[in-house]
């Protein structure tokens, strides 16, 4: 049964792993501080134009997002993010864990608007209540729509008027910046934000995150607050090769171009077939809305997320295209609707 639930079933792409393999024996220094790591570090920062950028690896994405926002916050500090935020839903309260309130606004296609933040920091005005100090969004969103360079510009601006960190998720940075819809480029990414990260897990990586810290108060200590998560790894190298491969001849982009043409055949064929789509993702992600007995039928040769209950009779299904993602099992599933 081939599965569209996710881009990280599969463990990673053969070129990562080989690359890997001719590591296997040499000595390097621990920690981050070995050669291969500080040249995928120097690789990010010349194709995303980071000038004096801190580059930090992390194993995963709700490791980054815990670690950020427990650097940017105090304890009487929050984190503003649209309902759908993956740090509200899906990463069983890591920020509230380290004593940090989330603070929630209505997701409008999964995105978060000016006026939202604006309205939460009006509202929280005296010390019986958190204050805000950072805005959380990911780029491209959990229903797979991409904020425009004016979207995110305008949150940023916004961030700073009330003095805020502006803190962007990237774990599917790739599809988002390759995507046909995107006009935001990766020597964009520096300009919009305080910080943001790089996804390589879902992106043909075994694992790891690239976080990218563009605010000089961010950047302090950050080593400590890596190690006190027991996310400073021993063998650093191990990530760090991992994106040095994937920023090599630009391999990232190539991934997620892939990734994207996948989802758009899928996406075009549920178009064609007259179903709607419940949302307007533009990146590696599909969400039609089905018959529920489409839906069983569809289950017994595919895997894929249930997503949304529409009414008693269809159902918003979740269907992610990655880069390993076998063209010949997309055109199974398009045959089958």
């Amino acid at each position: 049964m081939y599965s569209f639930k996710d881009d990280y079933s599969e463990l990673g792409h053969e070129k990562l792993l080989n690359d890997l393999l001719k590591l296997s024996k040499k000595q390097m220094d621990g920690y981050g501080l070995d050669s291969v790591t500080k040249e995928a570090q120097e690789l990010i920062k010349k194709r995303f134009a980071l000038g004096g950028a801190d580059v930090h690896f992390i194993s995963g994405g709700t490791q980054t997002n815990m670690i950020l926002c427990n650097c940017a916050l105090s304890p009487v500090e929050a984190a503003i993010a649209a309902d759908t935020g993956h740090i509200c839903v899906h990463e069983c309260g890591t920020v509230e864990h380290n004593g940090n309130k989330i603070l929630t606004a209505p997701n409008k296609d999964g995105k978060l608007s000016p006026s939202d933040i604006e309205m939460i920091c009006n509202t929280h005005t005296d010390e019986h209540m958190v204050f805000p100090k950072l805005v959380y969004v990911s780029h491209a969103t959990e229903k797979g729509t991409l904020y425009s360079k004016q979207e995110l510009k305008k949150l940023f601006d916004v961030c700073k008027k009330f003095n805020l960190y502006f803190y962007i998720d990237g774990a599917r940075l790739g599809t988002a910046l390759a995507s046909e819809s995107a006009d935001i480029k990766p020597q964009d990414m520096a300009q919009l934000c305080d910080a943001f990260y790089i996804g390589g897990t879902k992106n043909g990586s075994p694992l790891g995150e690239a976080l990218c810290i563009i605010n000089e108060k961010l950047k302090e200590r950050f080593r400590y607050y890596l190690k006190q998560h027991g996310a400073l790894l021993a063998k650093g190298a191990l990530i760090g090769s991992c994106f040095k491969t994937l920023f090599t001849d630009d391999f990232y982009f190539e991934l997620a171009r892939y990734s994207n043409k996948t989802a758009r055949k899928i996406a075009e064929a549920f178009i064609d077939k007259g179903y709607k789509l419940s949302c307007g993702s533009k990146a590696n992600m599909i969400f039609p809305i089905l018959p529920n007995e489409k839906i069983a039928e569809l289950q017994k040769s595919f895997k894929f997320h249930i997503w949304e209950k529409i009414d008693d009779n269809n159902t918003v299904i979740r269907l992610v295209c990655g880069w390993a993602t076998i063209e010949e099992e997309a055109d199974k599933f398009i045959a089958m609707l």
